[in-house]
């Protein structure tokens, strides 16, 4: 097993990298990531640079399932650049049959090693499933949202670090309808050859509260490199 300090002399946008880096390595890229953009000590990245290392291939170490909220950038919250991420976007960060086609080309023919699905705190999509709106193609997106509110009503805020349960639940149910639906997903996840995670953004202060954190930590890495697990933080 390669070491993180080994990992973190590879050049970053290379298969290389990509193919040494474990997935809970990876989910440590996106929490370091969002813990820089809080405290607005982002990385200068060098974006001429990273065309440069990705005009031949690319190898994003996360596929991110995130709401299209213009406030909600899945590489602006985790201080990531060009190459880093595979981006899908869609109103309440829900599942069709074309992102799961997505996700499993990420997984499986690019290897990426984290699946998240990232919510946020006032998603327009949810409230306005909340209030039961219907206009044109916007009833049926909001319509596969109603699941998520019935849901949030078997919860308490109280049990999560921020106050809005339907996002929290919402994030799950899209999780849990990838994991049901795509057989390439949960086999690439039983394996531990991926990892997935379900996160919550606060537009208030920017922090993601990483609430579901699946990725498989070998005892082996422990041993390996306390020092390294040592300044992780856990949700």
């Amino acid at each position: 097993m390669t070491s993180p300090q080994i990992i973190r002399t590879m050049k970053k946008h290379s298969k290389e990298y990509l193919q040494n880096l474990t997935p809970y390595q990876g989910y440590e890229l996106l929490v370091e990531g969002n813990e820089r953009f809080v405290n607005n000590l982002k990385v200068d990245h060098d974006h001429l640079e990273f065309l440069n290392q990705t005009r031949e291939g690319q190898y994003p170490f996360a596929v991110i399932l995130s709401c299209m909220d213009s406030r909600a950038s899945a590489e602006l919250v985790f201080d990531q650049g060009l190459g880093d991420l595979f981006s899908i976007r869609i109103a309440g960060n829900i599942v069709n049959n074309d992102i799961l086609a997505s996700i499993e080309y990420a997984i499986k023919y690019i290897g990426s090693k984290v699946l998240m699905v990232l919510g946020h705190t006032q998603c327009g999509a949810i409230n306005s499933a909340k209030q039961g709106v219907t206009d044109g193609h916007i009833t049926e997106l909001l319509r596969r949202i109603q699941p998520s509110i019935s849901k949030a009503m078997l919860r308490d805020d109280k049990d999560y670090l921020f106050n809005d349960s339907v996002a929290y639940a919402n994030v799950e149910n899209s999780l849990e309808e990838i994991l049901t639906r795509s057989d390439i997903v949960k086999e690439l996840f039983e394996k531990g050859q991926i990892g997935i995670v379900g996160g919550v953004y606060n537009i208030d202060n920017g922090q993601v509260d990483f609430f579901k954190n699946l990725t498989k930590k070998k005892y082996e890495e422990q041993q390996l490199e306390p020092v390294w697990n040592k300044r992780v933080l856990t949700p």
